[in-house]
C-alpha cells in the first residue's frame, strides 16, 4: 500500500501531522536511507524503510489487542475524566484504536481493541449473532426457571424480547454463579435480563467473543497483541446462534 509520507509517520504515533511536516522538511526523516523533505511523496508500507531522527518506523496498516478490562475502566477512545481502555495500551503504534463494543465501567474482562472497522463490524452486526459468553454472580439462588426463561426470550424493557440466551448454573444460593451466553449487545443486557428475573449482578466478566476467549494469564488490565490465527478466526466468524 502507498501512501504519503506525512500520513504513514502520523498513523504511527511519531507526532502530528504538522509536527510531522516540520522534520521532513527540516530533514529529519530518510527513505531508505535517502533524505526525503516533501512531506506528500508516497511510500510503500510493505516496501520502504521510514526512519525519524535515526529510529526506524515500522508501518502497521491494522492492530489488534485482547484486553482484560479491569473495573473502573471506561470503554472509550478517550475521556476527560476517566482512564480509558485505549489509555491502557501503551505499546500501541496507531492512534486510532478503538473498543469493539464497550463493557460496562464496573464489569471486568475481554475487549478486543483494534483500528479495524471492518472486524468490528462482522462482530456487532445485529445480522451476525456473535455469541458473548459472560461469567457472573448474583444475589439469591438462580433456578431452572430462570434458564427455560432466558431461553426464550426475556422482557427487559425494549420494544421486543431479547433473543434467546443459554443460561448454565454453576452454583445457586446466597451467591450464584453462572455463565450466561448471549448473541445481541443491548444496553446493559445482562444485568438487565437478571432484573427481569428478580435478580442483582453483584459481578460480571465477559470471558468469550465469538471464537476468542479470554486468555487467562492475563491479570486485569494487561494485554496482548492477537496471533495472527485469532485475527483470521474473528475475521471469519459466522453466524452461531
Amino acid at each position: 500500500m502507498k501512501i504519503r509520507l506525512d500520513k504513514y509517520l502520523t498513523d504511527m504515533g511519531a507526532g502530528t501531522r504538522s509536527g510531522i511536516k516540520k522534520e521532513i522538511r527540516a530533514g529529519n526523516v530518510l527513505v531508505n536511507g535517502q533524505v526525503q523533505k516533501r512531506p506528500e511523496v508516497k511510500v510503500d508500507t510493505e516496501e520502504d524503510t521510514v526512519t525519524l531522527d535515526g529510529q526506524a518506523v515500522a508501518y502497521a496498516a491494522f492492530e489488534y489487542y485482547m484486553l482484560n478490562k479491569p473495573a473502573g475502566v471506561v470503554s472509550a477512545t478517550s475521556d476527560k475524566k476517566e482512564t480509558t481502555v485505549v489509555d491502557l495500551i501503551r505499546e500501541r503504534k496507531r492512534r486510532d484504536l478503538f473498543p469493539v463494543g464497550r463493557l460496562d465501567k464496573d464489569t471486568e474482562g475481554l475487549l478486543i481493541l483494534t483500528n479495524d472497522g471492518g472486524l468490528s463490524h462482522r462482530l456487532l452486526s445485529p445480522s451476525k449473532h456473535v455469541d458473548k459468553v459472560y461469567f457472573a454472580v448474583t444475589d439469591g439462588p438462580v433456578t431452572e426457571e430462570e434458564v427455560r426463561r432466558f431461553a426464550e426470550g426475556v422482557d427487559i424493557g425494549d420494544d421486543a424480547p431479547t433473543l434467546p440466551a443459554h443460561l448454565v448454573i454453576e452454583s445457586s444460593g446466597e451467591h450464584s454463579r453462572i455463565r450466561l451466553t448471549i448473541c445481541e449487545g443491548r444496553y446493559h443486557q445482562v444485568k438487565r435480563m437478571f432484573a427481569a428475573v428478580g435478580r442483582n449482578v453483584l459481578y460480571l466478566k465477559r470471558i468469550r467473543m465469538g471464537g476468542l476467549a479470554l486468555d487467562e494469564r492475563l491479570a486485569p488490565g494487561e494485554y496482548r497483541r492477537l496471533t495472527e490465527e485469532e485475527v483470521e478466526r474473528l475475521c471469519s466468524q459466522e453466524k452461531r446462534l
